[in-house]
């Protein structure tokens, strides 16, 4: 039998109940990918990340409860937070190496800094059935690896009621509501429901496309989002050339063992 480490993080957030959960597991050696997988349904949070220290960096991979993904922002967060105040790191630095290649984490005054390769959506004809998938028509749509509905504010996105059977019928497997924000640059919320998460309470990796989106719209490179769902998290962001910088805060709610 192993007995493993297991943390459980709120990421995107200060304090416990809100941000996005993820769970943590440091590993010495790679598990079985069935293992992994079979954790993350366990632990049934949207991300489970795992990862192996190697020759001063990490090597990392995320779980939904249904399939590994290929990045995953709020979990490498998560990941970094663990690292730096759980596992005798004394850097301020986190470098992780994954399928997209390399991400890093700077501790920046208690914000953590992710860099993120940029990932610049194009216009594409609003695709058929979105509206009634979402259960509001867009004023435009975008996309790169995923479809994003751009609405014309931010209470249109707050108040969208979808429908998860007929958007898991969609092409995309992740669906982007966004809207210029009140009181941020801009509003987001983020559903899944092909891997196995209706609503995904804050999603990094779709702030890769969102913030160069939203920095051309704008004009600005650094902004200010929120992601408004049920338990909300707030992210601060700035495009940099090919990169985004996304920072946030993170908060331990729990740490335990799992025995395979």
């Amino acid at each position: 039998m192993k007995n493993l480490k297991i943390y459980q993080v709120d990421a995107f957030t200060d304090k416990v109940f809100s941000g996005n959960p993820a769970a943590i597991c440091p590993l010495g050696e790679w598990l079985e990918e069935d293992q992994m997988q079979k954790i993350a349904m366990e632990n049934n949070l949207s991300e489970t990340a795992f990862f192996v220290k190697n020759n001063g960096h990490y090597d990392i991979r995320w779980f939904t409860p249904e399939a590994e993904i290929d990045l995953c922002g709020h979990a490498t967060l998560a990941s970094a937070h663990v690292i730096l105040n759980y596992l005798g790191s004394q850097a301020n630095k986190v470098d992780f190496q994954c399928k997209v290649g390399a991400l890093n984490v700077l501790n920046k005054d208690g914000l953590l800094e992710m860099d993120f390769p940029s990932n610049p959506p194009q216009p594409i004809p609003i695709p058929g059935g979105t509206a009634e998938a979402l259960g509001a028509q867009p004023v435009e749509t975008f996309s790169k690896s995923f479809c994003i509905a751009v609405f014309e504010n931010e209470s249109t996105v707050k108040n969208l009621k979808p429908d998860f059977n007929a958007l898991e019928k969609l092409d995309h497997h992740l669906v982007i509501a966004t809207a210029p924000g009140n009181n941020v640059d801009f509003v987001s919320r983020v559903f899944a429901p092909k891997v196995g998460i209706n609503e995904d309470p804050v999603t990094g990796s779709a702030h890769t496309e969102l913030i160069p989106l939203w920095s051309e719209k704008l004009n600005k490179t650094q902004l200010t989002a929120r992601q408004v769902s049920s338990r909300g998290g707030d992210l601060y962001c700035e495009l940099a050339g090919d990169r985004v910088k996304m920072s946030g805060k993170a908060v331990l709610y729990m740490i335990g063992e799992i025995y395979i």
